[in-house]
């Protein structure tokens, strides 16, 4: 008998809601929020009045696109966190009182698992999946860990940020280039017209598989500011360099290590996820590497590398098939690690 889960996401500024039938995406919808881009970043209060606006006719758009009644869902499946407070709690609590009026399973989903489980979104039953166990480079705004995952519900830390992660560098630096908010996509356009042999920025030495970029921006900004003493137009000058030099070094730091958790554990087979693996650069990277070391890479489709609620139903599901649901009463949680 398949097992269909309603998914819902509302971690940050997109609020979607999704369906899947034994992992098999039947709908995945999404409501993007263009009012931050003026402030240059996500303002959490803006945020959570939109998800309260957007939550049901998401949800109910999700409902109709898969074609289904509300009875017909098996268990429903919500980010409990990381993420932004109030954005988790408009989430939290819609799920919680459809459970309840449904009279169905509630499953809470680490959004973190939910990247890293994208990788089994099927479009189609036969879409192939990584085997276990497999590495995963998880690469987004806030966070950037290596994850040996060697079940659905088995993940390991070999490593990940003391510090900044590798999106907040891309999205830092991008506003002391005056590049507007999100900053990771622009530089990657810049990126293609520019020399990424230009410019030189430093590069942390952290034992182990553990990342650094704290050092990187530091970096950045004090090149750009002795720069622009010499020259005020400079930024505006090497747009296209400073891009290419920064998402350079970035891919570097980050295979630096992902390439030793290769090595050292001998698994064959790889994958990204997170919003940062969206980036081409990553993405060649990754795969370029896996080509030459004949590995098997799963790179995910761009509208999975963002916060949707596909990941979380799926992630949902595997919870659901082992019987693990949540606690009316539980609240969501901001800050977590796998």
């Amino acid at each position: 008998m398949s097992t269909i889960i309603l998914g819902i996401e509302s971690s940050c500024d997109d609020t979607s809601a999704a369906v899947t039938r034994d992992c098999v995406l039947m709908s995945n919808v999404i409501a993007s929020q263009k009012v931050h881009e003026a402030y240059g970043g996500v303002v959490p209060e803006l945020a959570s009045r939109a998800h309260q606006q957007n939550i049901v006719p998401v949800v109910s758009e999700a409902i109709k696109q898969a074609g289904i009644q509300r009875t017909d869902i098996d268990a429903i499946a919500f980010t409990r966190g990381p993420g932004l407070p109030g954005s988790l709690h408009v989430g939290t609590a819609f799920a919680k009182g459809l459970a309840l009026a449904l009279d169905m399973p509630l499953v809470d989903v680490n959004h973190l698992h939910g990247h890293v489980l994208a990788h089994f979104i099927k479009e189609t039953p036969d879409a192939p999946v990584p085997d276990f166990p497999f590495l995963c480079l998880l690469i987004s705004g806030g966070n950037s860990q290596i994850i040996k995952v060697n079940a659905p519900r088995d993940m390991e830390i070999l490593g990940q940020t003391i510090d900044d992660a590798a999106g907040e560098a891309f999205d830092k630096c991008a506003k002391v280039m005056g590049l507007p908010y999100p900053g990771g996509p622009v530089i990657d356009r810049l990126a293609s017209e520019g020399d990424a042999k230009r410019f030189r920025f430093a590069k942390p030495h952290i034992d182990g598989y553990n990342y650094s970029f704290s050092g990187l921006k530091t970096s950045f900004l004090y090149t750009l500011r002795d720069a622009v003493r010499e020259n005020p137009d400079f930024i505006q000058e090497n747009l296209p360099h400073l891009a290419a030099s920064l998402q350079k070094t970035i891919i570097d730091i980050l295979m630096d290590k992902f390439t030793r958790a290769v090595r050292d554990t001998g698994i064959t087979t790889i994958a990204i996820a997170g919003g940062v693996s969206a980036n081409s650069g990553v993405r060649a990277a990754v795969q370029d590497y896996a080509r030459r070391h004949h590995l098997r890479a799963f790179i995910p489709k761009p509208r999975f590398t963002t916060d949707n609620a596909a990941m979380i139903a799926v992630a949902g599901h595997y919870k659901f098939l082992d019987h693990e649901y949540c606690d009316i009463t539980a609240p969501p949680f901001a800050r977590v690690v796998i």
